[in-house]
């Protein structure tokens, strides 16, 4: 399993983001695709799969014994709740963009009218809701590639040190985005660990094939208020 160096901490803690190459074996990139590939075509074939892993539950066992739990308690310090999975896949017919933003949103199990929550929304039939910062700032993004994804294929672009702002006016975040930013490309089998409050983006792929993500997302501390966090 991959362990983090303090130079590597200390990077995450400024910049907001790590990517790891290798974060999982081949085998199990092979694997997981094979899982998506079973699903439904209803599924198979969406641009987005929220709660990936309730129509494949094969894939939770895949990225527990691969260390992806434990690359997220590295970053989090104590025992990770995965609170939310969502695969996307950028390819023909489903080739979008998303422009700059921070995301903002939690998965709960349910509504409870909690002081500093709001914006609470139903997808899926999971419950969200915009929590204060102070819950974001201690969560953790894991995007696990299952594809390549280079300047051709969308790849996420982000600026770094843009979490440690918190929520971002619209005027902040229109001085943040004239600032250069880093593209992430990624080999099959890398991840990238982030901050949601650090600012993303991708445009579409210019060449676009499968451009398959798994986005999870991490916590490790209670929600106040009798709020209890989904559980992906």
């Amino acid at each position: 399993m991959v362990r983090f160096s303090p130079e590597q901490h200390q990077q995450f803690a400024r910049h907001g983001f790590l990517i790891v190459e290798h974060a999982l074996a081949r085998d199990a990139v092979e694997q997981i695709r094979t899982l998506l590939g079973a699903l439904d075509p209803l599924q198979r074939d969406r641009a987005n799969l929220r709660n990936v892993l309730a129509a494949a539950p094969g894939i939770r066992e895949l990225i527990r014994s691969n260390g992806v739990f434990e690359l997220a308690q590295q970053l989090l310090v104590r025992k990770p709740r995965l609170t939310r999975a969502i695969l996307f896949d950028k390819k023909p017919g489903a080739n979008w963009s998303v422009g700059w933003h921070q995301d903002i949103t939690i998965a709960v199990l349910k509504r409870l009218d909690v002081p500093g929550f709001a914006g609470w929304s139903v997808k899926e039939g999971i419950t969200h809701v915009q929590p204060p910062v102070d819950v974001l700032e201690n969560m953790l993004t894991v995007r696990l590639h299952l594809d390549a994804c280079a300047d051709e294929n969308g790849p996420l672009q982000i600026l770094p040190a843009s979490h440690l702002h918190g929520r971002l006016s619209d005027d902040k975040l229109d001085r943040w985005t004239q600032r250069p930013a880093v593209t992430c490309a990624t080999t099959a089998g890398s991840a990238i660990l982030m901050r949601p409050l650090l600012l993303h983006r991708s445009s579409p792929a210019q060449a676009p094939s499968h451009r398959r993500v798994l986005h999870l997302e991490f916590a490790a501390a209670e929600l106040p208020g009798g709020l209890e966090w989904n559980v992906a």
